[in-house]
Order: structure tokens, then sequence, then C-alpha cells
């Protein structure tokens, strides 16, 4: 039952510290104070705020004078003691009329001027409004607010027809923390990956997707998860009294509830229904922008997001450079950097930069999406009812795509650049092999996976895709690390166990009944030189059904794969001999192979879009629950560190993967690393380029078909028509970045070899 208390009119507007969490000789606005301060010095700074260089506001204040009150009493304004509202500098009192003020207001700057936001224009002043203990900075317009209580105003700023806007004295701006005296039930969590929860996070200011990756996913560590959660509280002064904060040159406007929000510089709201318990990071290099029929409740909004037509987001993190639209739903959810969402249904999950989901009949459920993905119209990603409870999950690696109409049900694992093709998949999938197209029978019956189709069919989609997310990526603030080519660390391991598994399946076709793997995988090799090979595997290896699922082109597959890893050693390998930050006695093969002698694991952990060898992930761990890393800026500046590490690593990783390649007995995973020899690099490099040029063809021939199919161009009178509108194929853009890309390549092969 709903209590209205009945209080003194004189304690109007005060009292928002109270006993016991006012500390002895401190006043109610101490905090507050500090915050003022803050917001426009660089000592102390709010996170995220753009410091302007200023007096201390609360010493330049001072009281109205009895002409000041009489103007202001003419143009019927109230207040319930004109003694404690403070103003500095230009005050004209008669730009504020029809207001009402309790508790400690001041008011900077005021005099005559106009602000613009666009072609929306307001003058300077106060009008129409109840203000309740806020600081108002320079030159700002406030009009029409029902109700403003507790809020700092940055200078700049607009403030219009706004029902209600204030802030509690336990407000926690949509961090997962509790202040002084709360009760550890109304601490918000964030459950990704399960419905059923075991798997929640706390979100707070500076977290991204690496952060939500080690905290979602080693919750076997109850030392690590203990440490995650006593950071976070840490992170975040627990005292009760922290003001909003409006931030310079925000613009809000025709808002119904906003009711503890942080927001940052140059924000731009209109219209929202409802904001409640967030931070809006937003600055004026990288303003956010919040619109009509939002509704926003426990969660933290990054830079640069754009967020509108009535979607609904609770407990929640978005990314910088994100956009939800159009009716999006995002519920208990982690949203990396450069991901867009638009009328769909996300509930449950952790999502890495670069996601597309845009169409209203798709849904995400109980995922992790390892980013650079895209959900077609249609696609039902982790449907519960073949499960007793909604304790189901799925994980996807990078590049990701169900398409359009396909049902996938929990439990589900895939492998880095999965296709899914429409159709109805009724049972839980296991797909190990990268790069992959996975389709199911008209008839239901069977299912089927081609290995490495993209690189086989579909070149110029998945050489654009690498190129695409650098060119999308906006972001001002890059926080989170991200390897956007598709040949990298996380996807060469996964390949190098898809060889293998190839040649197992392949060697029990040969060898039925043997379980003498090394037997297998020579049997399997031999098998996979004939290309009309297909293959069955069944036992519930990749489909957790009675059905075999059949294996597509293999021996295709297999070759597919060697010179994906080819290619990739080489181009690693050669792009880092000619970076000026590679050291000098390094820069060459030979010294390079002599300096990392020792054999490294091809295992990498993808934290957030950032790749890491494993073994640096886990020490990353230890650190964490040593205590050496005692914040989560110190864990950042760890993340910051090992991206400087990146090159080296995966000029490491790349000498790895040749050897593997030139390894006739694939035992390059123990002692007997092979010594590559001159005449064996330089092979590898002439093979490199060889598939540079088949790279380049394949863009052009599979971007060609939109050009030579007959019905992609039914819809045209004629080819003239069909240029003007589609451009021709010469002159597409990304057919001469393939173009310049291998001119590139062909150089730096060329001068490694002594051709150049």
């Amino acid at each position: 039952m709903n209590t209205i208390f009945t209080e003194s009119c004189a304690r109007y507007g005060y009292d928002f510290i109270t006993d016991p969490y006012r500390p002895a000789g401190e006043d109610e606005y101490y905090i507050r104070n500090r915050q003022l301060e803050a917001l426009y010095l660089a000592q102390d700074a709010p996170r995220g705020t753009t410091h302007l260089p200023g007096l201390k506001r609360q010493d330049s204040y001072r009281h109205l004078t009895q002409d000041e009150i009489g103007v202001l009493e003419a143009n019927r304004n109230r207040c319930n003691a004109w003694d404690d509202l403070w103003v500095r500098g230009v005050f004209n009192p008669s730009l504020i009329h029809d207001c009402f003020f309790a508790g400690r207001v001041r008011i900077g700057v005021l005099d005559q001027g106009i602000l613009r936001y666009h072609d929306y224009t307001l003058p300077v002043g106060i009008t129409h409004s109840r203000v309740i203990s806020c600081d108002i900075g320079d030159r700002s317009a406030i009009h029409d607010c029902s109700y403003l209580s507790h809020y700092i105003i940055g200078d700049g700023v607009i403030l219009s027809s706004i029902h209600e806007m204030d802030t509690t004295n336990h407000s926690k701006f949509g961090e997962g923390i509790i202040k002084e005296g709360e009760d550890e039930s109304v601490r918000v969590w964030i459950e990704p990956l399960n419905e059923a929860g075991g798997r929640g996070i706390l979100p707070f200011y500076d977290l991204i997707c690496a952060d939500a990756y080690l905290w979602t996913v080693y919750r076997e560590d109850q030392e690590l998860m203990a440490a995650f959660k006593r950071i976070t509280q840490q992170s975040v002064d627990n005292k009760r009294g922290y003001y909003g904060v409006i931030g310079h040159g925000a613009v809000i406007k025709h808002c119904l509830t906003i009711k503890d929000v942080w927001v940052g510089d140059a924000a731009y709201i209109k219209g929202a229904n409802k904001l409640k318990n967030l931070t809006i990071k937003s600055d004026i290099r990288d303003p956010t922008q919040i619109g009509e029929g939002v509704e926003m409740v426990n969660g933290i909004i990054g830079y640069g997001c754009r967020v509108f037509y009535g979607c609904k987001a609770v407990r929640f993190v978005l990314g910088n450079n994100c956009n939800l639209k159009y009716g999006a739903r995002l519920v208990h959810s982690i949203l990396g950097d450069n991901s867009t969402i638009s009328c769909c249904e996300v509930l449950n999950n952790l999502v890495f930069p670069a996601h597309e989901q845009h169409h209203n009949n798709s849904f995400l459920i109980a995922s992790m999406v390892m980013g650079q993905s895209n959900i077609a119209a249609g696609a039902t990603v982790g449907s519960n009812h073949n499960s007793r409870g909604n304790d189901g999950e799925i994980i996807a690696g990078r590049g990701f795509w169900p398409g359009l109409s396909s049902t996938l049900k929990h439990n589900c694992r895939f492998a880095s650049y999965t296709l899914i093709a429409k159709g109805n998949y009724p049972a839980e999938l296991y797909i190990p092999l990268p790069f992959s197209l996975v389709t199911t029978k008209a008839d239901n019956t069977q299912r089927e996976v081609m290995p490495a189709y993209w690189w086989l069919y579909n070149m110029y989609a998945l050489e654009r895709n690498s190129w695409k997310f650098h060119n999308r990526d906006n972001r001002i603030f890059k926080h989170q690390h991200v390897e956007m080519a598709y040949l990298a660390p996380d996807t060469v391991a996964e390949i190098t166990r898809g060889l293998g598994l190839l040649e197992e399946w392949a060697g029990k076709e040969r060898l039925p009944g043997c379980t003498d793997v090394t037997a297998l995988r020579n049997a399997g090799r031999a098998m996979l030189a004939d290309a009309s090979l297909s293959l069955m595997v069944g036992n519930r290896t990749l489909e957790r059904s009675l059905q075999a699922v059949k294996i597509i082109k293999p021996a295709k597959g297999y070759q597919a794969y060697r010179e994906m890893l080819c290619y990739y050693g080489v181009k690693i390998l050669l792009e880092f001999f000619a970076s000026p930050e590679t050291p000098p006695d390094i820069k060459d093969f030979g010294r390079f192979q002599e300096a990392h002698q020792e054999p490294i694991a091809l295992e990498w952990v993808n934290l957030g879009g950032q790749l890491v060898p494993e073994a640096k992930a886990d020490a990353l761990r230890e650190a964490i629950r040593r205590g050496t890393l005692t914040s989560w800026d110190r864990i950042h500046d760890e993340y910051e560190r090992l991206w400087q590490e990146y090159p080296l690593d995966k000029a490491r990783n790349a000498l790895q993967v040749l050897r593997f390649l030139l390894d006739t007995n694939n035992e390059c995973a123990g002692s007997n690393i092979p010594v590559i020899t001159t005449e064996q690099w330089n092979g590898c490099i002439e093979h490199a380029v060889k598939i540079r040029r088949y790279i380049e063809a394949q863009v052009y021939k599979t971007k060609l078909k939109d050009y030579t199919d007959p019905f992609r161009g039914i819809t045209y009178r004629n080819n003239a028509e069909r240029d003007a509108i589609l451009g021709s194929i010469t002159d597409n853009p990304f057919v001469k970045t393939a173009k310049e890309a291998s001119e590139s390549f062909f150089a730096l092969a060329a001068k490694t070899l002594g051709r150049a």
C-alpha cells in the first residue's frame, strides 16, 4: 500500500541527506558542492564530463537583493525561503516568471539571449517551473518543467516541457551497487546468456564486453566472481546524497519522467516516456540522442548512441555508437559497440561489437554472440520449447548469420562465420567447422554442413565484412578493442581443429570401428584428396538426434581451410615485418623464427572482440583473483597492455600456423616443432600470392553474379538502367578496394622475395 506523508512546508526541498547518513560536521549539500566543483574543474571530475575552466561556484554565489526579490515576486514567482535562492554574476530577474523554488537553489549567469538547437529556439531564463534544490548553470533555458528536483545542470542547457525530473538520495545511475543502509536485494543485476540466471553480472559505468565475458563465462571461479562484485561495489562511493547531473549543452524536451539519470554533455533527449536509473554518456564530440516514446530503466548508455521510436530497454548496457530503433526490446542484455537493433526482441544476451538485427519478427534469446553478426527476419534464435526449463543457451562465434526464418533451439554452439540457411532446425546443433553453411532438407529430415562455404562461394561478402566493420566504426571513444579481420587467431584455431575433425570423420569411413586418432587422421588425409567424397557424421555429434549430418564437399573444404591458414600466416608475418613498430632485430623471417623457437598454443580467447592468447587470459584472471588488479581501471589498463602486445602475439601465432601446415605428421602441438627453411618460407609466400589472386578473382566473380544472373536483371529495362541504379561492377568500390589490397600484398611479397 502506498503511503502519502504530510510534512512541514518549511522543510520542503530540504533534508536530502538525513541522519544517520549525514557525516558529522557536514550539511546536506556536501556531496552536491563537491559535484558542482567537479563539473567545472578538472580535479575529481565526474566521469565522462567535458571540463570547463571556472571558479568554485559555491564560493562565488550571493544572496538576492530586495529589488531582485521584488521583481521575482512581481513576475508571479514564489519561494519558501528567498534567502536560500542564490545567484552569481550577471543576474536578470525579469527572465524568471511563474516559478516556485524550494530548498537551496543556485542560479548561474542569467542574461538576455537565445539558445538554439537546430530549429528549436528558447530564450535564456526559467519559466513555469517548480525547481527544488538544484544548481543551474550559466545561460540555461528552463521552461515548463513541472517538477525539477535535485539536479546539477550545466551551462547552456535546454530543459523544456518535462513532467517530472528528480533524483533520490540513493541514486545509482544504473550501476550495480547498493548505497548505505540498503539491502542486498535492491542491487540491480543483469542476467545474460541464461534466462534462469546463474551468469549474472553487475553493470558499471565503464563496463565493456571484455568485462562482461569474463564475468559471464568463468562462473566456476568463485574467487573471481567475488572479486568482480567487490571491485564494482568499491568503484563508486556508497554515500547517499549524489545529485543527478545534466551536462553542458544538453537538450531535454517534451519528456514525461526522468528519475535518477546522469546525462553527459551535449546529449539530446526528446519525447521520452520514462528514463530511470540510467547513465547516459555523451560528449560534444560524440553526443547521444534519445527520442520519442522511449522507456529505459536500469542501464548504461554509451557515447554516440541513438535510441528512438518506442524502444524499451530494461537492465542493460549499450556500448558506444549503438542504435536502438523502431520498437526494439532489449532486456537483461549487454550490446557491444557499433551495433544496431531495430523492431525486434533481444532478451538475456551478451552480444559483442558490430551486431545487426533489424526485423520485427526476429528474436534473440539467451545467447552469447561474439560479434560481427547479423540476425535476419523471422529468425528465432533460442526457442525454449524443447526444454523443461528456461535454462537453455546458445553460443556463436564471430560472423554468426542465421538466415531468413531459421529456428534454432537451445542448446547450440556454432564456430565463427556460420551461415544458417532458412529452415526449422528441430534439434540442438554443434557446428565446430568455421565459415560453414548449414542447411536442412526440404522435408526436414537431414541437416547438411558445407565447410569453408564463405571462402569457396561467397568471397565478396567475406572480404567485404572486414572492410565494412572498419569503415562503419564511428566511435570516438574506443574503449573496447576489436579484431575485425575474418582470418585472425581465433578463427585459425577453429580451422586447425576443423581440419582434424574432417580427417577423423573421413578416417572412420575407411576404418570403421577404429579408435586410434592418429590412424584415423592418417587415413582421413588420404581420403580427403578425393573431391567426390561426402561424409555422414552420426552418433549425435553435430545434432542431438538419431539422424546423421551430411558433410558436403569435405575435400574442397579441407583444401580451402589449408589455403586460409597459409594466406593468414604469410600475410600476418609480412605485415609484421613491414611495420615501423616492429623491433629491427626481428624484422625478417629468419631472425624472427630464431627468436621464437619455443612452441606456443594456438588457443585464444575472444574478450569482447579483443583477441588474447588463452594463457594470457588465464594470467589476467589470476591477477584479479590475487588482488593485483584491484579496480576496473587497472583491469582495463591490462587490456590495453595486452592490445599493445597483440601484433607480436599474432605474428608468433602466424609462425605457429605455418609450422602446423608444414608438419606432415601434425605433431606441432607437441615438442617436435619443425624448423621452417628459407626455401619453405619462400614457397609459402609464393603460394600465398596465388591465394591472394584467387581472393581478388573470387571477390569479382561472386559480385559479378549480381550482374549476370538473369533474374537479378528482370526489373530493369536494360543494362544501362541497372548500372544507373547499382553502378557498374568495374566501378564497385569494394571490387576496387580488393584490387588495392592485392597490390599491397603483392608488393610486400615481392620485396621479401627480392623481386621488388
